[in-house]
């Protein structure tokens, strides 16, 4: 089978941490139970909070999971807290010999706690493609039930992938195991605290998590995802918090389409960034030739594999946000379950709407069959994007220079969103989140490595810029359309555009004139750099953002390498 349990994993047991004794303990306890979806699913139909609504599961996914005929989308409110919480992450292998043993002296109390308690687990295999699998358990309380059917509809529930995981090559990785106890109580400042104690507390390097006092299902989502990331990335891949889509040409109407044969291209960037518009748009707009065949493999999570040039994905599900998808949206067909929706009388039917009306960062889980055909592996990509909240920017530049393109995604600006549950005034800052990915928990130098890896395996790297660009001033800016950027996109895709340098910004180019006028007339003049408004106010903030970019890359771990910070670091000077 694929990855290992701790007894084959550790040559030495005494290697094994404590955190991962005490996660393996509780899950080896007899008295908690297994179930499956189906399971899962009845129990949480009584669950107080979770509303059944009289919207069908998807049929085909309903089947899949054993569950009976018309079974109905279930709706699950949080709560206060809708979005995942960084302040209550700890690292354990970050912390200092004291706090270790603190945390692991709390640990075991809270397991104390947890286990007066009727606890139940479940298993899932991460991973759709047979060279790349991981096992994973949960643990956790009944009442917590709705989660662990959300958590096994994500994945893959192990009784489906049982035979092809058994198949699977070996690889050098440790099971994951996850934990959740909603009900803890801890009154200690050590903790972050909103009225009740949180506690996300990581061990990367065994696997292992434990979300205490946190019931909003991102935390077992993107907690689980991010041991499988690291996982990856142990094994030489690239982990990406992206999305990515292969476009076949070969049987285009148009025959001068045919030579490009199949190209991938990559969307990285946060909820609200035009990750998901980008991947998923059925045509790019009407942009694409007539003919073309698309597949995605996932808009969110996937992992490059540099040694063979393929792309992977983790997750056989969407968790999307339904703000933009009113009632009669097509989508909903495809629902799997729904949280923190509100639930209305439509035509004498119970049913979740999106839009956001009971709060912000309403969830549903989607089955892939919504993206049309989907693939569980991938060609390598040959355009790479980051997607950028930053004014100073044009709506796309090509990175030429190895090291600004990989040093533009290590310095990645942008917003934080409603994903996250964070400050209203943190909503309107810029922040830095490097590779798009806020759940990475090893060195950043790591991934720096890893893209570079990429880029000098042919992948072309650009920057989109999602926020709009400067007019007249850092706030009056000129838009950006969705509709202009599915429409560079494709013209990335098919050859369409030449490029020129950006006097600015070396290493970098925009579109020349000439054959962006031809796939957007005008856009040259609206947003050629050099006739920006104000434009000595323009090259200082440039500046100044270049700049930031800089000191965030030597305060952080890159540091540890001094030569390749260096070559991030002059390769992000700009001339003004």
């Amino acid at each position: 089978m694929a990855s290992k349990n701790s007894f084959s994993f550790f040559e030495n047991l005494k290697e094994m941490s404590p955190v991962r004794a005490i996660a393996e303990t509780v899950m080896n306890n007899p008295k908690v139970r297994k179930i499956s979806a189906k399971e899962a699913y009845e129990m949480a139909l009584k669950q107080p909070g979770v509303s059944e609504t009289d919207l069908p599961i998807y049929p085909e996914f309903a089947k899949k999971i054993g569950l009976k005929e018309g079974a109905k989308v279930l709706n699950d409110c949080h709560g206060k807290i809708i979005g995942r919480t960084a302040k209550a992450r700890r690292f354990y292998n970050r912390l200092n010999t004291l706090d270790k043993v603190k945390v692991e002296g709390d640990l075991r109390e809270a397991m104390f706690q947890m286990e007066q308690y009727p606890l139940i687990k479940t298993e899932a295999v991460l991973g759709m493609d047979k060279d790349l699998m991981i096992k994973a358990t949960f643990v956790t309380t009944e009442s917590d039930v709705m989660n662990v059917f959300n958590w096994l509809c994500n994945f893959t529930p192990y009784e489906i992938a049982e035979d092809i995981y058994k198949h699977s090559p070996e690889i050098p990785i440790i099971d994951i195991i996850i934990v959740a106890f909603n009900e803890w109580t801890c009154n200690d400042s050590f903790y972050n605290n909103v009225g009740a104690p949180q506690l996300a507390l990581v061990d990367e390097k065994q696997n292992v998590i434990f979300n205490l006092g946190m019931r909003y299902f991102g935390e077992r989502k993107k907690g689980t995802l991010t041991l499988a990331w690291t996982s990856g990335m142990r094994l030489g891949m690239a982990a990406c918090h992206g999305g990515i889509k292969e476009i076949d040409f070969t049987n285009c109407e148009d025959n001068s389409y045919h030579k490009l044969g199949k190209r991938s291209v990559a969307f990285f960037g946060l909820s609200g960034t035009g990750k998901s518009s980008h991947t998923n748009s059925h045509d790019n707009g009407g942009t694409l030739p007539k003919g073309f065949k698309k597949v995605v493999l996932h808009d969110d999570a996937f992992q490059i594999d540099v040694e063979n040039k393929l792309c992977r994905a983790w997750e056989p599900t969407l968790f999307d946000k339904t703000d933009s998808r009113k009632p009669d949206n097509p989508d909903w067909k495809y629902m799997i379950s729904v949280m923190n929706h509100s639930l209305l009388d439509i035509n004498g039917k119970k049913l979740p709407v999106g839009l956001d009306l009971r709060q912000q960062n309403g969830r549903a889980l989607i089955d892939r069959d919504v993206l049309g055909n989907w693939v569980n592996k991938c060609s390598f990509p040959m355009a790479l994007s980051w997607l950028m909240k930053d004014s100073v920017l044009p709506p796309v530049i090509k990175l030429t220079n190895q090291y600004l393109a990989v040093a533009m995604g290590a310095a990645l600006i942008t917003k934080r969103n409603r994903a996250e549950n964070v400050s209203e005034e943190d909503l309107k800052k810029l922040v830095f989140e490097p590779f798009a990915n806020p759940f990475r928990v090893y060195e950043l130098y790591k991934d720096v490595q890893s893209f570079i890896k990429v880029h000098e395996n042919g992948a072309d790297f650009y920057s989109f810029n999602s926020l709009g660009y400067w007019k007249n001033s850092d706030s009056e800016l000129e838009a950006i359309p969705l509709q202009t950027s599915l429409s560079l996109q494709t013209a990335i895709l098919t050859d369409k555009i030449e490029w020129e340098d950006w006097d600015l910004l070396p290493g970098a180019q925009i579109p020349n004139q000439k054959t962006v006028d031809a796939v957007l007339p005008g856009y040259y003049e609206r947003y050629n750099p050099q006739l920006r408004n104000n434009y000595s106010e323009y090259k200082k903030l440039l500046h100044d953002r270049f700049q930031q970019r800089i000191d965030f890359l030597k305060q952080s771990d890159v540091s540890e390498k001094p030569e390749l910070l260096n070559n991030l670091i002059n390769a992000l000077k700009v001339y003004v």
